[in-house]
């Protein structure tokens, strides 16, 4: 299932860099796309970024203040409403609270970045799914063990 990681500025980057090389720990049938590390050399990047745009099951919109009026993040948030039927956009704030957002990014449920707000957005992707979902109980005991590094690795960043 292909999970878009939208980003804007360096201290996005590297939150993007830190959920794409955790995700697929807790999900293994989680296959994120992270522009910086995923685009292949040479390839035409625009026409790369929109296919994977147009076939992600859901988006997450990393939002730092430094990103949070980026128009390049409000495009890619708007082609993902677009293309995800079921909108599952999912603002990860970092440093913000709801009520800092603004915008078009406003009409998603956005996740302040903490262990309860992570675990129901890993529950959204993990309800995406095509593919057998991880049920329940099984779902608690992967995050409970990885949650920690992704923790660290967001605090060591910010």
């Amino acid at each position: 299932m292909k999970v878009f990681i939208s980003w804007s500025g360096e201290q996005a980057n590297a939150l993007g860099k830190a959920l794409r090389e955790w995700l697929p720990s807790v999900l293994q049938n989680a296959q994120p796309y992270f522009s910086t590390d995923d685009t292949r050399k040479g390839a035409r990047w625009a026409n790369e970024i929109s296919r994977e745009l147009e076939s992600a099951a859901v988006g997450l919109i990393i939002v730092t203040k430094e990103s949070l009026q980026s128009s390049w993040v409000m495009f890619e948030a708007g082609a993902l409403s677009k293309s995800v039927a079921t909108s599952r956009v999912i603002p990860l704030l970092f440093g913000l609270d709801a009520a800092d957002v603004s915008g078009p990014l406003v009409q998603f449920q956005a996740a302040p970045f903490g262990r309860e707000q992570i675990f129901r957005v890993v529950e959204t992707i993990n309800s995406a799914a095509e593919t057998p979902a991880l049920i329940p109980k099984t779902l608690e005991n992967v995050f409970n063990k990885w949650w920690p590094d992704l923790e660290v690795a967001v605090t060591e960043i910010l």
